[in-house]
């Protein structure tokens, strides 16, 4: 039998970009004087625009990133329907052996409400969470290498694979969107909104607000100052 991997990362990769604060500053300009101004202090010009929510000079930024997720995140993060996916086929190829378990720290445990989610660790409860889910993938995915040793087509036999099963994803997404999604699936201090995303999406838009950060670092600052609310 293949051997079969259980993980809880979520990987998040930059491939390339098309990302700078300069390109928000001439974008700005062109709406107003036809030309960048040396004088303009970007920082200031960034900030003015977030705040009075004036997005469309951020959507002239592009990143595309390699994301390696199980698909319950997959189906959170393609709700952000304002940017572009290409993910791997399951009709096509035949799916990864590899499935997501919850990290030793996770708390599994619901104390809040369908709105205001909130959860309490339990050691029994996610020892527990994680044997059931190592069970049920293993006899899922030998049902699933069984439908394709009889011939059954991919994608008939995928669908009795379950959600914690990884796929793959490239992602393009301009900077106005990106901070959309931040804005939704990042849980920071100073947000305006309060959001409660469900954690593994989370770690992955941890990781893209870092990479976010680096290479637009006054169009980051702005979002952060202003509430983090995408313009």
């Amino acid at each position: 039998m293949t051997q079969i991997e259980f993980s809880s990362d979520i990987n998040v990769k930059l491939v390339r970009s098309m990302a700078s604060d300069d390109m928000v500053v001439q974008a700005a300009q062109v709406s107003a004087k036809g030309e960048n101004n040396p004088d303009t202090v970007p920082q200031r010009l960034i900030n003015a625009l977030v705040a009075d929510k004036h997005g469309s000079p951020f959507e002239h930024n592009a990143f595309t990133f390699f994301v390696e997720a199980p698909l319950f995140v997959f189906r959170e993060w393609q709700r952000h329907r304002i940017s572009s996916f290409n993910e791997m086929s399951g009709r096509y190829t035949q799916l990864l052996p590899k499935f997501f378990v919850p990290a030793e720290d996770r708390s599994v445990v619901s104390v809040g409400t369908s709105m205001r989610p909130a959860f309490e660790y339990d050691l029994e409860a996610l020892m527990d969470v994680q044997g059931v889910l190592n069970h049920s993938a293993i006899e899922a995915w030998e049902h699933y290498q069984w439908m394709l040793d009889r011939g059954v087509a991919k994608e008939v036999a995928r669908m009795v694979l379950p959600l914690n099963v990884y796929s793959q994803m490239y992602w393009t997404v301009n900077a106005r969107s990106l901070m959309n999604f931040l804005s939704l699936r990042s849980s920071q201090e100073g947000a305006a909104v309060p959001s409660y995303p469900q954690r593994e999406i989370q770690i992955g838009a941890e990781k893209i607000e870092e990479i976010f950060k680096e290479l637009m670092p006054c169009t980051y600052n702005a979002f952060v100052a202003n509430g983090r609310i995408a313009p």
